[in-house]
């Protein structure tokens, strides 16, 4: 299992992100659907999520917004601005080209 300082500078955000570009979620939802596309090998603590969300949201990449949960509570919902969208698309371009890299180093054999 992965803990965040294992994670590649950004990688959160981006992560972050890209789950908020397919809905909006409250804390709580988003860090559990991390944990569930990832197969529980991504999780991330309160003490991280909410700190990101929070630089994202000045950052202008979301957008938070109060409103009952299926429970019935109040939570803050956070969902992708268009600036946020934006960012997503050329930060996971620059993913997949910096992985691909990475992925074609580890498939070097040993002579």
């Amino acid at each position: 299992m992965s803990k965040p300082s294992d994670l590649v500078q950004g990688t959160l955000d981006l992560l972050v992100l890209k789950i908020l570009a397919l809905e909006p979620l409250h804390g709580w939802a988003l860090s559990q659907r991390l944990k569930q596309v990832s197969g529980d090998v991504l999780q991330v603590s309160d003490g991280s999520l909410y700190p990101a969300l929070h630089k994202l949201e000045q950052q202008g990449w979301i957008h938070a917004e109060w409103k009952p949960t299926e429970n019935n509570r109040r939570a803050k919902f956070y969902s992708l601005t268009r600036l946020g969208r934006r960012y997503l698309e050329k930060e996971a371009a620059n993913w997949e080209r910096i992985s691909a890299a990475i992925s074609g180093v580890l498939r070097l054999t040993e002579v």
